[in-house]
C-alpha cells in the first residue's frame, strides 16, 4: 500500500468520523424538532379550541355571535382528533350542542354534559402534552448519550492516529536523514532497517543499494584517482605561485592562497563565482581576465611585469596564462576546457636585475670619460707640431682608436639598455620629416659604407608626411639597421633604404643582401644578448641593438620586426604613426 493511498484513507476515516456525528447530532435534532411539533400541533392547538369554545358558552347571551364561534371551534377540533376518546367527546359535544341550538339554550342540564366534556377533553390533551413532553426528554437524552459514546469513541481513534500517523511519516525520514549523514562521512557501511511495501520501503532499498555501490566505488582505483586529486589540489595549495583556476565559461573552480592574498578576497567568496563578476570590484583580476580567450602559454619576451603590493611591499609578478585544453572520449580533436592564471613572484630577480642594471650604467657612465680621454690623446698624436709618427707607430694608434671607438659604442649601448630596463625611457615626441632621419642616419655610416664600397639606394621618400617621433631615438634605430646591414653585406654591394605610407603609419625598410638569418635564428634576433653567428661562425657586436631598436619603436607607439620571404639577404621593418 503506498503512501498516498494511506494518507487517502485516513482522510477518509477522518471525514467518516465527522460524516457520523454530524449524522448522529441531525438525526436526533429532527426527532425533538418532529417531538415539540407534535405536542404543538395535536394538543396545545386543542386546548386553543376548548378554550375559544368554553368562552362562548360563558358569552352566549351577551354575544350574538357566541355560538357561531362555538361551531368553528367545534368543527376546527372534529379535524384535530389525535388522542385517544377525542373523536367520542367530540361526537357528544356536537350531539349536546345541536339541542342546545335547536331547543333551549339556556338548558342547564345541555350545558352542564357541554362543560363537562369540554374539560375532559382538554384533560386528555393537557396529558398527551405531559407524556410527549417526557418523551422528547427522553429523546435528548438518549442523543446525548449516544454523541458522547460516539465522540468518545471517535476520540480515542483520532488521539490514536494524531499519535502514531504523524511518527509513521516522520520516524523514517529521521532514519533516512541519520543515514544520509553517515554516507557524507564516508561511513558508506551504514544501512536503513526499516521494513515497509510503500515508498519509504522503496526509499530504504534505494539508499541501500546506493551505500553498498558507494562502498564498493571506495575500494576502486577510481578512489586511488581521487585521492591522486585531492594531492595535488594540496600541492596548489601549498605552492608559492599564486593560482586561479577558470573553466570553460570562466567560473572560478580553484584559488590557492597566495592568490587569495594578492587579490585581497577569501577563497570562499571566489569559488565558484563567475568571474568577470568578482573582476568588477577587483582591478587585479580584471587585469588578469585581460585577452584571456585567446590566451595561450605567454612567451618570455611577451609577458609584461605586474606591480601588486604584497606582504607590505611594492612586488613585482610574472603572469602566465595556460589554457586547459581536454580531448573527450570518442573525440579526435581537444576542447578548451579553461584557463589557469599564474602569478609567479620575481620580485627577487627584478631587484637584482635593477641593480645590474644601476651597475651597468655605472660603469659604462664612468667608462666613457677615460675612453673619451684615451680619444683625445690619440687626436693629439696624430698633431704633427708634437712630433712626426713612423707607420709602425700610425698602425698602433689606428688600432688603438678603432677599439675606442668601439668601447664607446658598447658603453653607449650599454647605457640605452640601462635606460630602457630601468623602464625610463625619455621621449621627445615631436613631428619629423621621414627624409631627414634618412638623411641624418645614412651620412653617419657613409664613411664605414665607403670602407666597404656599400651604396645605400634611397626610394620613396618623396611626399611623405611627418612622423610622430623622437627624433634621436628613431635616428638611432636606423642608424643601427643601416650599421647591421653595411656588417653583413659583401663588399661592393648595396643596402636599400626604403619607406612608404600605410594607412596611418609611414614603415620605414632596410635591406640587404648578405647571407641572411637562418630559420632558427630569425624568432630570436630582438632576444637581449643573442648575436646570430656570421658565415665564419663568428658573431660580431653586443647583442643589444636590435633589443634597445625594439623597446625604443614600441615606447613611441609603433611597431618594429622582420620581414617574412626576403632572398638573399635580410630586410627589417619599423612603423612610426603620421602626426
Amino acid at each position: 500500500m503506498t503512501i498516498k493511498l494511506k494518507i487517502s484513507l485516513a482522510l477518509v476515516f477522518l471525514f467518516a468520523v465527522l460524516l457520523l456525528l454530524g449524522g448522529s447530532g441531525m438525526y436526533y435534532l429532527n426527532q425533538l424538532a418532529d417531538d415539540s411539533q407534535a405536542i404543538l400541533k395535536d394538543n396545545y392547538t386543542s386546548l386553543q379550541f376548548v378554550g375559544r369554545m368554553q368562552k362562548a358558552l360563558l358569552t352566549r347571551n351577551t354575544d350574538p355571535n357566541a355560538l357561531k364561534s362555538f361551531d368553528q371551534a367545534l368543527r376546527q377540533q372534529e379535524i384535530n382528533l389525535t388522542e385517544e376518546g377525542e373523536e367520542e367527546l367530540a361526537e357528544a359535544i356536537r350531539v349536546d350542542f345541536g339541542r342546545l341550538r335547536s331547543g333551549n339554550p339556556n338548558d342547564s342540564l345541555t350545558l352542564a354534559r357541554i362543560g363537562q366534556n369540554l374539560l375532559q377533553l382538554g384533560e386528555i390533551n393537557q396529558q398527551a402534552m405531559f407524556r410527549k413532553n417526557n418523551v422528547a426528554e427522553q429523546t435528548a437524552n438518549d442523543a446525548l448519550l449516544w454523541l458522547v459514546v460516539t465522540g468518545t469513541v471517535c476520540f480515542l481513534i483520532l488521539f490514536s492516529f494524531i499519535i502514531n500517523f504523524p511518527g509513521y511519516i516522520a520516524n523514517p525520514l529521521r532514519e533516512l536523514t541519520r543515514g544520509i549523514q553517515e554516507v557524507a562521512s564516508r561511513n558508506f557501511e551504514e544501512r536503513l532497517h526499516f521494513r515497509s511495501n510503500d515508498e519509504f520501503g522503496e526509499l530504504a532499498r534505494a539508499f541501500n543499494s546506493m551505500a553498498h555501490k558507494l562502498d564498493e566505488y571506495e575500494h576502486t582505483q577510481l578512489a586511488d584517482v581521487l585521492f591522486e586529486k585531492k594531492r595535488i589540489d594540496t600541492l596548489i595549495q601549498l605552492m608559492d605561485n599564486g593560482i586561479i583556476g577558470l573553466d570553460e565559461k570562466k567560473n572560478i573552480r580553484f584559488v590557492n592562497p597566495v592568490a587569495s592574498r594578492l587579490l585581497g578576497v577569501d577563497e570562499a567568496e571566489l569559488v565558484g563565482r563567475y568571474a568577470p563578476d568578482v573582476a568588477l570590484t577587483n582591478d587585479l583580476l580584471r587585469t588578469l581576465l585581460q585577452n584571456l580567450t585567446d590566451a595561450k602559454t605567454e612567451p618570455e619576451t611577451d609577458r609584461k611585469l605586474l606591480k601588486i603590493y604584497d606582504e607590505g611591499k611594492e612586488s613585482y609578478f610574472n603572469r602566465q596564462t595556460h589554457v586547459v585544453t581536454l580531448t573527450r572520449t570518442g573525440e579526435e580533436q581537444p576542447v578548451a576546457a579553461g584557463w589557469v592564471i599564474v602569478l609567479e613572484n620575481i620580485t627577487a630577480y627584478q631587484e637584482r636585475d635593477l641593480a645590474k642594471t644601476n651597475f651597468i650604467a655605472t660603469v659604462s657612465h664612468e667608462l666613457k670619460t677615460p675612453i673619451s680621454a684615451i680619444k683625445m690623446s690619440l687626436k693629439l698624436l696624430d698633431d704633427q707640431r708634437i712630433g712626426a709618427l713612423n707607420e709602425e707607430q700610425k698602425e698602433l694608434v689606428g688600432h688603438v682608436r678603432n677599439d675606442a671607438d668601439r668601447l664607446l659604442n658598447i658603453t653607449g649601448e650599454l647605457l640605452n639598455m640601462a635606460q630602457v630596463e630601468s623602464g625610463q625611457i625619455q621621449l621627445t615626441i615631436k613631428a619629423v620629416s621621414p627624409a631627414d632621419l634618412v638623411q641624418y642616419a645614412t651620412k653617419a655610416l657613409e664613411v664605414a659604407a665607403s670602407q666597404r664600397h656599400i651604396r645605400f639606394a634611397v626610394s620613396g621618400l618623396e611626399e611623405l608626411p611627418a612622423i610622430k617621433a623622437d627624433p634621436d631615438k628613431a635616428t638611432w634605430v636606423l642608424v643601427n639597421l643601416l650599421s647591421n646591414a653595411v656588417r653583413h653585406s659583401p663588399e661592393e654591394n648595396t643596402v636599400d633604404i626604403a619607406a612608404r605610407q600605410l594607412g596611418n603609419q609611414v614603415e620605414f625598410t632596410v635591406r640587404d643582401y648578405g647571407p641572411g638569418l637562418r630559420p632558427e635564428h630569425r624568432a630570436r634576433v630582438f632576444e637581449r644578448y643573442f648575436r646570430a653567428p656570421g658565415p665564419n661562425g663568428q658573431s660580431g657586436g653586443t647583442g643589444l641593438g636590435l633589443a634597445i631598436s625594439k623597446e625604443f619603436i614600441q615606447s613611441m607607439g609603433g611597431e618594429i620586426g622582420l620581414k617574412d620571404g626576403i632572398e638573399p639577404g635580410a630586410a627589417f621593418y619599423f612603423r612610426l604613426a603620421i602626426a
